[in-house]
């Protein structure tokens, strides 16, 4: 085990991420408040190149929003731009698309989201 000069244990790359992820979830899955439809253009600090306009009415760019989203956003990013209704209905691909940490951040702290997820599978 690394100790740190604090003599506490370092921490590994999972919990490092798992806690990122965890510090960014909205209080409840009812707090996304995003558009269901139209045109989303993401903050440079989501999307600093490539593609940062998504059309949600097409299923493949709202899926690559909803992953980027998951993976980059801040808090307020996931707040404002996701819809509570698009990710439990595009959760059990949505969770295929996004890292296992991801996944297991959301899933832990939204059992609605497991339950779709084990649904699918």
């Amino acid at each position: 085990m690394v100790m740190h000069s604090s003599s506490r244990p370092a921490q590994s790359a999972a919990e490092v991420l798992h806690a990122r992820y965890a510090s960014r979830l909205p209080a409840s899955l009812e707090k996304l408040a995003g558009p269901e439809h139209g045109v989303v253009e993401l903050p440079l600090h989501v999307a600093w190149s490539g593609l940062r306009a998504y059309d949600l009415d097409r299923p493949r760019l709202r899926m690559g929003l909803y992953r980027t989203f998951l993976t980059e956003g801040q808090h307020e990013d996931l707040v404002t731009l996701l819809n509570h209704d698009l990710l439990l209905a595009h959760w059990p691909v949505l969770r295929t698309l996004v890292s296992r940490h991801v996944r297991q951040v959301w899933e832990e702290a939204f059992p609605e989201l497991a339950e779709a997820g084990s649904v699918a599978a």
